[in-house]
């Protein structure tokens, strides 16, 4: 095993390498750097994209054109692009920034004048009580429904849980979020839960238990929203994994012996039939961590990483872009491993180099 992961640490120096070259290539036909940011915000035209023709070519080169049209001093243009970093060419900025990476120097946000890391570490909590309670939540619920749909099979109470939970899957966040808010937070019906923010405005000065539950009172609605679509997913696994693990011929030599239903289920059955689904709980949480805050973030206010990734994007701060990107995927790729040892963990029987063999 030791052997496995020693593989698969090294493998995440080129994956990361690649990652970073795809999209620092991908940014440079990007139209509408951070100078042009600037020039816009000077000009007052609000939309960086206003004063762009075309659709594609460097960055620098669409600074140049429009500042020539607007008629902006070149030595302020060249002080700018100095400024910036963009006086020198790609290849030297992509190894520089390769350079301070392998330092742990992300850099500094262009128009925030606050380092990334410091970016990340302030936006973190938010992002980490959603996807960590969406998926505590999600679990909790989706492994006891799965086994007892498992159990009952073919019953009304397989037939109208599967329903509800086809419904939940199917309907998208941003709207059940909205739907929360209308009902939940003083939209048209009721003012049960606050509208934004994650804590009170006198949250400092509330005491412990009172502050728990102002945090509580804060995350209630967007855990909800967000874990709402997971529970199919999961709870679908789960039955499925029950489903094949009853069929085979241990359960049934338990059951001939005269054990008890429970302890067939939970002392045979659970280890192996909840193999895939405990294995894969890092991989869910980041899935959520990830990909589904960005509008949750926006529709309650929450000011997190979904939000700091979508705002970096347009406005085009590329050293919050890279860095987030370069932290996020080495977070990912060692998610990855911890998943594999969880398989090693839940059942030792599973040796990864012999499959790799």
């Amino acid at each position: 095993m030791g052997a496995y992961i020693l593989r698969r640490l090294l493998l995440i120096i080129p994956t990361l390498l690649g990652i970073m070259i795809i999209n620092f290539t991908l940014v440079q036909f990007v139209p509408g750097g951070p100078i042009e940011q600037i020039l816009a915000q000077i000009e007052g035209e609000g939309d960086v994209f206003a004063g762009i023709a075309g659709g594609g070519g460097e960055v620098e080169a669409a600074s140049e054109d429009n500042a020539g049209r607007r008629g902006l001093p070149p030595e302020f243009i060249a002080e700018l692009e100095k400024e910036f970093g963009f006086d020198k060419p790609p290849l030297e900025r992509f190894l520089n920034m390769l350079w301070n990476y392998m330092r742990l120097d992300f850099g500094e946000s262009y128009f925030r004048s606050i380092s990334v890391i410091d970016l990340v570490l302030e936006k973190m909590p938010v992002s980490i009580s959603l996807g960590l309670w969406s998926t505590l939540i999600a679990y909790l619920v989706s492994i006891p429904l799965g086994i007892r749909k498992a159990v009952k099979d073919g019953s009304s109470f397989d037939t109208w849980t599967s329903g509800a939970i086809i419904v939940a899957y199917a309907i998208p966040g941003f709207l059940f979020a909205i739907l929360l808010l209308v009902l939940f937070a003083g939209g048209s019906y009721w003012q049960i839960f606050p509208l934004r923010g994650l804590t009170s405005d006198n949250w400092e000065e509330l005491s412990l238990i009172g502050k728990i539950g102002d945090y509580f009172w804060h995350i209630a609605l967007p855990v909800i929203a967000s874990t709402i679509s997971a529970f199919a997913t999961l709870t679908l696994l789960t039955k499925n994994s029950f489903l094949d693990e009853i069929k085979k011929q241990y359960v049934i030599t338990a059951r001939a012996k005269g054990l008890a239903e429970s302890r067939v289920l939970y002392g045979h059955v659970f280890r192996n039939a909840m193999l895939i689904v405990i294995a894969g709980f890092p991989s869910v949480f980041i899935g959520i961590f990830f990909s589904g805050s960005i509008i949750i973030e926006t529709i309650f206010s929450l000011d997190g990483l979904g939000r700091l990734g979508f705002e970096a994007a347009v406005a085009r701060d590329y050293p919050v872009i890279f860095g987030t990107l370069f932290i996020f995927g080495l977070m990912g790729l060692i998610v990855g491993i911890i998943s594999d040892l969880m398989y090693v963990l839940v059942d030792p029987r599973i040796d990864f180099e012999k499959r790799e063999g």
